[in-house]
């Protein structure tokens, strides 16, 4: 079975996708994290970010592994722990322009489509129910308003200690929200079949029993 969950940046869609993982026994495959690896491939590297002919290549020489350490999910790209640095500003200002890039997408979606055969899967990210598996069980988009979505981000700043303002992170929802929507492939859009939740007033633990009796009644169908 796969749970396919879009939308924007700072809806809700990671925080909330470990929590149905966690509850119902799926495989969290995140694909955020392979594009933020991506990215920091292309800073290690000295890649421009509209260079379409190298940063493809880039996908090649990636080894994502997800490893829990005393109960936190930690991210290893190439044996090398990149949990904060993934989250980081040089990696956010680039990390949608990198994504933009069709055939390093190809390469992505077919990663992720490998690793998710033959498991129970929940994915979370910006083209997973139009693009990445279109013909999934249950089809979640999360949405809320922009400046909710920077509150949220801003918060997880300050908690994890990067320095960044309050504007600084809407301006760079509002840039990724733009880029993210007018991709030439895997462009962020509703797709017809997906049940849409707005998420600026709820609590997490509401999105996530919201979803939990979508994917309970689909099961039971």
């Amino acid at each position: 079975m796969i749970v396919a969950i879009d939308g924007p940046a700072g809806s809700g869609k990671g925080t909330v996708t470990k929590i149905i993982a966690n509850r119902l026994g799926l495989v969290n495959l995140d694909t955020g994290i392979a594009y933020r690896c991506a990215a920091i491939k292309v800073l290690d590297n000295n890649l421009e970010i509209d260079d379409e002919e190298k940063i493809p290549k880039i996908a090649d020489d990636m080894n994502i592994e997800l490893k829990k350490e005393n109960d936190e999910e930690k991210v290893f790209l190439n044996g090398i722990d990149v949990t904060k640095r993934i989250r980081s500003k040089e990696v956010n200002n680039i990390v949608s322009e990198v994504s933009r890039i069709v055939q390093l997408r190809i390469r992505i979606t077919d990663l992720l489509r490998k690793m998710a055969e033959g498991k129970d899967v929940v994915m979370e990210g910006r083209d997973i129910t139009t693009y990445v598996f279109p013909n999934a069980e249950v089809k979640i988009y999360l949405d809320a308003k922009a400046e909710e979505r920077a509150k949220r981000r801003y918060k997880e700043n300050i908690e994890k200690g990067i320095e960044t303002s309050y504007e600084e992170v809407l301006e760079n929802v509002i840039r990724r929200d733009t880029n993210d929507k007018n991709k030439k492939v895997g462009a962020l859009k509703i797709a017809d079949d997906a049940i849409v939740i707005d998420t600026t007033s709820k609590t997490i633990k509401e999105v996530a029993d919201e979803i939990e009796r979508v994917i309970k009644t689909k099961i039971t169908k």
